[in-house]
């Protein structure tokens, strides 16, 4: 039985075959029978390669960080998680870049530290209860790449239109009104960040 790691754009936990083409870590989120016992243990939310520098890890190893996996990049940052600062140093690097000038509104704005981001990100993808926080907008002023909730289902962004999302990849596109209204499922700090040129890795691209 595969694990519950695989993380789906609403940052939920689940246990299916699909691994995905990316790790992630939220802190210790499982017990020593490996179950999960907790949604997240840090603010601190990051997307790693799955491989780097030759390490080898028991995934959900006794009190190690547990290993979640996502389809791809657009999934990550829909559920909230950032680039890893060390595996990927220059991925991360870029979405400071564009973090800050998605904020600036034209002033110069010095990029933030991987603290202050995980602050910030923390606030919009979680609600007081623990849910996930999302928000209204119209699907015209939405970058491709960002991940919405339409018809009570989660689809990617591509070309104007709507392509629904499942754990083994993207189905077919689905042309919607410009002025029809989804829930932002990809946090705002993120969301402006990809509007400021950030391109998400998207599965099968």
């Amino acid at each position: 039985m595969p694990l519950q790691n695989r993380v789906d754009p609403y940052g939920r936990l689940h246990a299916v075959p699909e691994r995905g083409a990316w790790m992630g870590n939220r802190g210790v989120l499982h017990n020593e029978a490996k179950e999960i016992v907790a949604r997240w243990r840090s603010p601190r939310w990051i997307t790693c390669v799955l491989e780097f520098r030759g390490r080898r890890r028991e995934v959900f190893a006794p009190h190690r960080y547990s290993e979640l996996f996502f389809l791809d990049e657009a999934t990550s940052l829909a559920a909230g998680h950032r680039p890893c600062a060390e595996c990927r140093k220059s991925r991360f690097k870029d979405f400071r870049a564009a973090w800050a000038a998605g904020r600036s509104d034209g002033v110069d704005f010095r990029p933030p530290t991987a603290g202050e981001m995980d602050r910030v990100l923390h606030s919009e993808r979680l609600l007081p209860g623990g849910g996930k926080r999302t928000y209204q907008a119209a699907l015209s002023s939405l970058p491709a790449g960002v991940i919405v909730e339409h018809g009570g289902n989660p689809h990617l962004i591509r070309a104007g239109k709507l392509r629904p999302w499942s754990f083994a990849g993207y189905g077919l596109a689905a042309g919607l009104p410009a002025t029809t209204e989804v829930t932002v499922l990809t946090p705002r700090s993120i969301v402006r960040a990809i509007a400021a040129g950030f391109q998400p890795q998207v599965h099968g691209e």
